[in-house]
C-alpha cells in the first residue's frame, strides 16, 4: 500500500503534519499537495499567485470586451 501523502504546507519551517486530499488538496499553480486548511493558493502562500490572478483577470477583461454592447446609429429620412 502506497504511503500517505502529507501537505507540503510549512510555516517557519514546521511542516503540517494532516493528510494531503486528494483531487481538491492538489494546487494547479505550484503543483503541490495540501490538506484541507492549505488548499486554497492564499492560504499556503503560493508562489504562482499573482501570475494566476494576472491570467484571470486577462480572461475575463476579454469576456467582458466580448459582451460589450454598441448602440447603432438611427438614420432619420
Amino acid at each position: 500500500m502506497a504511503k500517505k501523502q502529507r501537505c507540503q504546507f510549512k510555516n517557519d519551517g514546521t511542516p503540517c503534519s494532516s493528510a494531503a486530499i486528494r483531487i481538491v488538496g492538489d494546487c494547479p499553480h505550484c503543483e503541490s499537495h495540501f490538506c484541507g486548511q492549505h488548499r486554497l493558493p492564499e492560504q499556503h502562500a503560493c508562489v504562482n499567485l499573482e501570475s494566476c490572478k494576472a491570467a484571470a483577470f486577462e480572461k475575463n477583461r476579454e469576456k467582458l470586451e466580448g459582451e460589450r454592447t454598441v448602440s447603432s446609429k438611427l438614420v432619420s429620412v
